[in-house]
C-alpha cells in the first residue's frame, strides 16, 4: 500500500513543503509550497534567531500544519529538516520549543554533510550526472553546499557558511550592488572556499549543476527570454548556456530591486538575495573554469524522499 509523506525544509530564507505519494518506483508530488520566512534576517551573522524571525517562522509553520492536516498526515509521516540558521543559532532550543508548543511539527537538525548528501540525491533525480565529475552547488541563505559527484558516486562534499543571507547582511550596502561590494564578496569567497579549491584541483569538474533556488530562477529567466513563457511544470532539469548566464548576471547586477522585479521570470521570493547569489555563481564559474551550467528543480526535499523510499524502514524516517 502506498504512503503519503511530507518533507519540510526549514531554510534560512525560505520554508518549503512537499507532500508526496509513494509510487513504484519513486514518488508523485501532491503539494509543493514555498514561503519566505527570513529566519536568518538580522541574526544570521550573530548566531541567533531574532524574535521577529521566530514569529515569522511560526506563522509559516502554522500554515504548513493546516496543509498537512488537510491530507490527514500524522507526525510519523512528516519530516522537517533544520539547516544552517537553526543549527548555528545559540537560541535554537528556544525556537524548537516554540515549534513543539505551537505547530507541533517534528524537526530534526542536520549537519552540513547530511544536507549535502540529500541535495545530491535530489539533484540526481532531476539531472543526468553521467560518468564524469560534476560540481553540484546549492545556495541557501545560511550555507552553500558543494558536492563533486557523478551519477553513481560522490567523490567529495562539504557545506560552507557562506550563504546568501550572510553575504547580504555583510556586504550589501547599496541597491544595485556596488563594484566595491562585489570585489569584497569575491575576496571573502577566495578566503573561505579554500577546501573547495583543493577539491576542484583534484577532481577537475567542468560541469556546474545548481540546485533549486537561484539556479531555478535563472533557468526560468532564460526560458522567458527565449520562449516568453514559464518552463513546463514537469521539467525538472535545465541547461543554462553560459552566454545566458552572463546576460542575466549583467541585467540583475545593474538593476535596483524594482527593476529586478520587472525581469520576466523573476520571482519575488528570490529578488532580494539574487544579486549576492549571482556573485557566488559568477565566482565559481570564473574561478574554476566551468564550461557547462545546468539547473535542477530538485534539492534537499526531494533527496530526503529518495533516501526514505530507498530504505526498508516501513515504520518511520531514517535517523539523520
Amino acid at each position: 500500500m502506498s504512503r503519503n509523506l511530507a518533507i519540510i525544509d526549514l531554510g534560512t530564507n525560505t520554508f518549503q513543503l512537499i507532500v508526496a505519494k509513494e509510487t513504484k518506483p519513486g514518488f508523485e508530488i501532491l503539494l509543493q509550497k514555498s514561503t519566505p520566512s527570513r529566519l536568518g534576517k538580522g541574526g544570521i551573522n550573530q548566531g541567533i534567531i531574532t524574535p521577529e524571525a521566530m514569529a515569522r517562522a511560526l506563522l509559516v509553520l502554522e500554515d504548513f500544519k493546516k496543509e498537512l492536516d488537510a491530507f490527514g498526515l500524522s507526525r510519523q509521516q512528516i519530516l522537517a529538516f533544520g539547516t544552517s540558521a537553526i543549527r548555528n543559532a545559540a537560541n535554537k532550543a528556544e525556537f524548537l520549543d516554540a515549534i513543539r508548543a505551537g505547530p507541533g511539527l517534528p524537526v530534526r537538525i542536520i549537519d552540513g554533510e547530511t544536507e549535502a548528501h540529500l541535495i545530491y540525491l535530489g539533484v540526481r533525480e532531476a539531472v543526468s550526472l553521467g560518468t564524469v565529475p560534476n560540481l553540484i552547488m546549492d545556495i541557501g541563505g545560511g550555507s552553500v553546499e558543494f558536492v563533486i559527484a557523478d551519477g553513481q558516486s560522490v567523490y567529495w562534499k562539504k557545506s560552507f557558511e557562506t550563504g546568501g543571507q550572510r553575504l547580504l547582511d555583510r556586504f550589501v550596502k547599496s541597491d544595485p550592488l556596488s563594484s566595491g561590494s562585489i570585489r569584497k564578496i569575491n575576496d571573502f569567497l577566495e578566503e573561505r572556499l579554500i577546501d573547495l579549491s583543493n577539491a576542484v584541483h583534484q577532481y577537475a569538474p567542468k560541469i556546474l549543476v545548481g540546485s533549486s533556488g537561484t539556479f531555478e530562477t535563472l533557468a526560468e529567466i532564460d526560458h522567458w527570454n527565449r520562449m516568453n513563457e514559464w518552463p513546463p511544470a514537469g521539467q525538472n532539469g535545465f541547461d543554462i548556456p553560459l552566454e545566458e548566464f552572463y546576460r542575466s548576471r549583467n541585467l540583475i547586477l545593474s538593476a535596483t530591486r524594482e527593476e529586478r522585479m520587472k525581469i520576466p521570470g523573476m520571482r519575488e521570493l528570490r529578488v532580494d538575495m539574487i544579486p549576492v547569489a549571482i556573485c557566488l555563481i559568477d565566482y565559481i564559474i570564473s574561478r574554476y573554469h566551468i564550461s557547462t551550467v545546468k539547473a535542477s528543480r530538485y534539492s534537499l526535499k526531494e533527496g530526503a524522499l529518495v533516501d526514505l523510499l530507498q530504505t526498508d524502514n516501513r515504520s518511520g524516517f531514517p535517523s539523520y
